[in-house]
This record gives C-alpha cells, structure tokens and sequence, in this order.
C-alpha cells in the first residue's frame, strides 16, 4: 500500500485541520473556519449538559494516562461554595513528545476556546495554561492568542453576553521534567518546588489553592470544541470503540517524513511509517516506543499491534503520549539511544 492511498484512509484531521492555513494562530483566520462556534454552541446548553456530552464522546485524556475526561470533570463538586480551576497542562517533557507544542504554535485558539467551554462546564472562572519554559515560542503565541481573546470578549467579563466571566494566565514552568506530574505541576504553580503529592486527596477536591481542580492536557481540551460542534457519535465514529476519537501521533527516528500525524486511535505502527514516508534507505526497524521514553519498548514483531490505550497495553507497553520513537541498534558506545 503506498504512502498517498494510506494517507486518504488513516489520516484523520480534526484538530490539525488549521495547521498549514496561512496565519492560523491569529484570532481573525481562526473565526473564519469555524473557530468560536463550539463556543457559542455550548453557551446554548447547561454545564451538566456539556459534562454528559464529553462523557458521551468517550473522550479519554491525551496527556498519556487514558482517563475518560468527562468523568474527570464530574468529580469537581458543586454547590460548595469553593472556587473552581482548570489547569493545562503544556509542559511535555517526554522525550520524543512533539504534538502540544506544534498545536500552541498553529492554531492556540483551539486551546483557548476548549478553556472556556470547559470552564462554563465545571463552573470555573480561572484557568491557568502551564507550558514549559523552554518552549519560549510557543508561550509568546499563546500569550498573544490570549490577549486577542480578551480584546474579541471571548475572555473576560459576561463572556459573549452569556453572563459568564473567565480569566486565563499563562505561566512559564522552570523545565522540571517531574512537573509534568499533575501535582507536582501544581505545587508549581503554586510557587513551590515541584514535587508529586500524596493522594488521596485528589485534585478534584484538593487542587489548586486545595480548591477543586480538573487538570487536562493540551490535546485533550483543545478536542472539546469539535465534540460540542460535532456530537458525540461524530467523535466516536473515529477511532475505535473503547478508545475513540483521532489522536496526533508524534514520529521520530529513521524515517523518511518524520513529524505530526492526526490519525484515528488504533492506528498501527505499519500504517504510521507508511504515512511517514517509510523506513530510511539501509535501515531496518530493531525497536520502538509507543508513547516516549518512559514507556516499554515494543519491536519488529508488533507492528500490526493497534495503538489505542487497550492495544498497547495489551503488547506490554503503553500508549503514552503517542511518541512514536523508531530505533534501531546502535554504534558501540551509543546502543539503546534513540536515533534522530
């Protein structure tokens, strides 16, 4: 099967539509297709309606533990008189993950607008985007990105005239790979050292500011729109039944294209180097990670095996933050390291 006819049946662009559209990350090409109508969508429904939606769509979290969102986001209690947080989390620090950083730089109204719909959703009205420090391009974007929402009313007081406020800072982590850990995350946050807390209790309750808190990562909120704009059939039409949805897969090694590629959840790793471009000439696949550097190594024998969260568990691995890192055995001195 070559590259292009694999491309018209794997490739699933959903929330990378916008990437290659010139001046995507600016708030006036973004309104053009399609940006801010999942917002005033949701505006039509009631909170609990939007938390039994995603929880319709089946939508599981992409920053590498799988969990459903909308279930997440039913444990922040109500009525209790606390205030309530969303925290992004943009830190990526998992060797070979590259899928948050480049969706910031193409198209951060996507985040924005995922904020605000899932702030409306579990009643919050402070958001806080954590990216890591190093990516200073991408937080200049998103800043900006920001700033725009404020100056359209999408941020602010009496959203939209919905009569709902939402304030969103940016914050710049110190690049501790351990923050990428939602509590640690939130110790720093806080403006402590970033280490994991105990739990229970869990941020649901004991959050940010011990308030409840839903923390999510990037490709997980910046899905949320085209849930409310699609339904959840739509979404669950792609990808498969206990893992729906598309996914962005992020690879690396010897391959001809490396890079981002949004496919449908159980994508196998035969279709991703296809879609890549194939293997480089005089290299052959000896090893790889689904899902970065943390995750087990998988090898030749399992390129058919379906890269959703049961299919990679089910091969001794885990589906991570799909950095998909292709490697093969290296030089004396150098054997086991990723080859880039």
């Amino acid at each position: 099967m070559s590259a292009i006819s694999v491309a018209q049946d794997v490739l699933t662009p959903v929330l990378t539509k916008r990437w290659l559209t010139s001046d995507a990350w600016t708030i006036d090409t973004y309104e053009l297709l399609d940006g801010y109508r999942g917002l005033r969508k949701a505006f039509t429904a009631t909170p609990d309606e939007l938390i039994q939606l995603v929880k319709d769509s089946g939508l599981r979290g992409r920053g590498g533990a799988g969990f459903p969102t909308g279930l997440k986001w039913s444990f922040i209690p109500q009525g209790d008189g606390k205030p309530h947080y969303l925290v992004v989390n943009a830190d990526e620090g998992e060797p070979g993950t590259c899928k948050d950083v480049p969706l910031m730089m193409a198209d951060p109204h996507s985040l924005i607008e995922g904020i605000i719909i899932t702030c409306y959703a579990i009643r919050s009205n402070f958001a806080a985007i954590y990216i890591r420090g190093e990516v200073v391009h991408a937080i200049r974007r998103v800043q900006n990105a920001v700033r725009e929402a404020y100056a359209k009313g999408y941020l602010g007081k009496n959203i939209l005239g919905k009569g709902f406020d939402l304030d969103v800072v940016v914050h710049a982590g110190a690049g501790a790979y351990i923050c990428g850990e939602e509590t640690a995350l939130l110790d720093s946050l806080e403006g402590y050292r970033g280490q994991p807390r105990l739990k229970p209790p869990f941020p649901a309750t004991n959050g940010l500011y011990s308030s409840p808190t839903v923390v999510n990562n990037v490709e997980t909120i910046a899905s949320v729109p085209f849930i409310v704009l699609g339904g959840a059939d739509w979404w669950k039409s792609m990808g498969t039944e206990k893992s729906p949805g598309p996914k962005i897969y992020s690879i690396s090694g010897r391959v001809n294209r490396p890079g981002q590629y949004e496919c449908g959840l159980g994508t196998t790793l035969r279709q991703l180097i296809e879609l890549a471009g194939g293997m480089k000439e005089g290299h052959q696949l000896k090893f790889w990670t689904p899902g970065g550097s943390s995750t087990p190594m998988l090898t030749a024998e399992h390129l058919d095996v379906p890269l959703d969260f049961e299919g990679a568990a089910a091969a001794g691995s885990m589906l991570g933050t799909t950095a998909v890192m292709l490697q093969r055995p290296g030089r004396p001195g150098l054997r086991g390291l990723p080859v880039h």
